[in-house]
């Protein structure tokens, strides 16, 4: 199980860089502007995947930032926001490396930003939803790409096993 997981976590950092560099060849109005997804813009909705991802990373060990808001602004720039994102992929790629079977077989325990409900999970169901979240709005800003017209990003999970396969990814 743990293989499956630190599988995931590769392609979580992979499908973020290609999808920050892509996000790189909008203009600062493409970038900023509301396109009907749910946290808005590009900008909006890179923002949430690395709140989520914090609150998340923050239940599993208790350790990092938890933000109160999911969507929270973490940075006003690109380039800042890249940085904490590669930052936030490789605590992520770490923390899956070093879980044990124990680990993974345990529970977790944690609050809702939004409510103050108190929840008790198994881990690796919370893992599932964990990447399961990235990729649900990584689509999302994938559409707001689409929708400028940009449409050769790739972020196909067969594509980045191919390229790990090749030793490219």
């Amino acid at each position: 199980m743990k293989a499956h997981y630190a599988a995931f976590a590769r392609y979580n950092s992979w499908a973020n860089r290609r999808l920050y560099d892509a996000a790189a060849e909008l203009s600062d109005s493409e970038y900023r502007a509301d396109r009907g997804a749910f946290f808005k813009s590009m900008h909006g909705t890179l923002n949430h995947l690395l709140t989520a991802d914090q609150v998340w990373m923050h239940r599993f060990t208790g350790q990092g930032p938890s933000p109160e808001r999911l969507d929270m602004i973490h940075h006003d720039g690109l380039a800042e926001l890249r940085r904490a994102r590669e930052a936030e992929d490789k605590r992520i790629v770490d923390y899956i490396d070093g879980l044990s079977d124990a680990q993974l077989a345990g529970t977790i325990r944690y609050r809702r930003v939004s409510t103050p409900e108190a929840f008790e999970q198994a881990l690796a169901p919370a893992l599932a939803h964990f990447f399961n979240h990235q990729a649900h709005h990584r689509g999302q800003a994938h559409s707001i790409l689409c929708s400028f017209g940009k449409r050769g990003l790739v972020l196909d999970l067969l594509y980045y096993q191919r390229e790990a396969e090749a030793g490219r990814a």
